[in-house]
């Protein structure tokens, strides 16, 4: 089962840095990773977003989603309904590392 790390900024002038850390303290086994390009909207629905396409193309189930905090891939309820749905179809597990959410 494979743990498939999820990464996004919001403007080109933003960095991983803090993902960097947050995901990097929580020794994920095996990453493979799938980062947006800078700049990536965060209007941008997270199922039409390339990368995150990538990743649910290469998942299978049983797999881990990882990301570092909830709102690196969603900013509103029915976009989290809608990716709860998917990962829900396609058997994936969602695991966020800090941040609201990080307890479930």
């Amino acid at each position: 089962m494979a743990n498939l790390v999820y990464k996004r900024v919001s403007t080109d002038q933003q960095s991983t840095d803090r993902q960097n850390l947050v995901l990097d303290e929580a020794d994920i086994e095996e990453p493979v990773v799938f980062e947006e390009e800078g700049g990536t909207s965060s209007r941008l629905h997270p199922l039409e977003r390339p990368k995150f396409g990538d990743l649910l193309t290469y998942a299978r189930p049983g797999d881990t989603v990882h990301i570092s905090e909830m709102f690196r891939l969603v900013r509103g309820t029915q976009h989290i309904l809608d990716v709860l749905d998917v990962l829900h179809r396609d058997r994936l597990a969602l695991r966020i590392h800090d941040g609201a959410f990080s307890a479930m």
